[in-house]
């Protein structure tokens, strides 16, 4: 299934995609896409449901975060070789984490709105995954069983605030728009090797990352051992798990950062389409 969030911001409301591309309205069945029913057997329950049996979702609307009141949004850095590489960093031994501030969320297809005076925003496709099983101690051969689904998440970054400003990397992760996250929720039956998925990001048109989930340092599955070795992973936890080479800091000779009026535009395979504009706070 792909279960999306419509409305605007704070009002969403829950659906699935048909596979005519067509929204159907889930409110019937439950009030929310949310971690108290992204469990397998809610999952199961909605797929048992006929979608020609749900009203269509009709006009235009605002597709929301796939995944509603997400409880921690865990962020894994420098997880791809080539991305490493290019940034001139050492393979780390083990995955590095940063959270990113839940009101950083946003939609798919929201505005990036850079912070006052920000000159070094930069962008970050990365695939997204959605806890839906508690997960506590956890082996990375069982791991994937805590999966309910996939998403896009684009880790927005300030870089100057990230690493010029004393402290964590959360700084430059954390500034509100900086989490686009959807546009909707792919369940992991749909996904059968996280480990295989193209994606892109381009800027103005102009491709600027291109990668695949083969080249991630540390897979999803040992992501999710080591988190859940460090603390408990929740239903409706989000784990952003790094981005391939092409980012606005790696390129040379000099890097290239994002201005107002930009659009970027993300794509991972089967997980959908995102497309932000960008603003700047005056």
């Amino acid at each position: 299934m792909k279960l999306v969030r419509y409305g605007a911001a704070g009002a969403e409301k829950p659906a699935l995609l048909d596979d005519a591309g067509q929204l159907r309205d889930l409110s019937a069945h439950v009030d929310d896409i949310t971690g108290d029913v992204l469990d397998d057997a809610n999952l199961a329950r909605l797929r048992e449901l006929d979608p020609d049996s749900l009203p269509i979702v009709t006009g235009e609307h605002r597709i929301g975060a796939c995944v509603g009141n997400i409880g921690k949004f865990l962020c894994i850095g420098l997880n791809y070789s080539d991305h490493a590489a290019e940034t001139g960093a050492a393979i780390p031994e083990h995955p590095i984490l940063f959270f990113k501030a839940n009101s950083a969320i946003v939609g798919a297809n929201d505005d990036v709105v850079m912070p006052r005076g920000s000159t070094h925003t930069d962008w970050e496709c990365e695939l997204g995954v959605v806890i839906g099983k508690t997960a506590k101690y956890v082996s990375k051969d069982k791991a994937l069983e805590h999966v309910a689904g996939y998403c896009i998440v684009n880790d927005v970054s300030e870089r100057h605030f990230q690493t010029q400003l004393t402290g964590q990397w959360t700084k430059g992760k954390s500034c509100d728009t900086f989490g686009p996250t959807g546009p909707w929720l792919v369940t992991r039956d749909e996904v059968p090797d996280p480990q295989k998925l193209g994606m892109t990001l381009d800027v103005n048109g102009k491709r600027m990352q291109t990668g695949n989930t083969a080249t991630m340092i540390f897979t999803v599955a040992e992501i999710i051992e080591h988190l859940s070795h460090l603390f408990t992973l929740h239903p409706g936890d989000v784990i952003s798990t790094g981005t391939p080479p092409g980012v606005g800091m790696g390129i040379k000779p000099e890097p290239v950062y994002l201005k107002k009026g930009d659009v970027m535009e993300l794509r991972i395979d089967g997980l959908g389409v995102q497309r932000q504009q960008v603003d700047q706070d005056a």
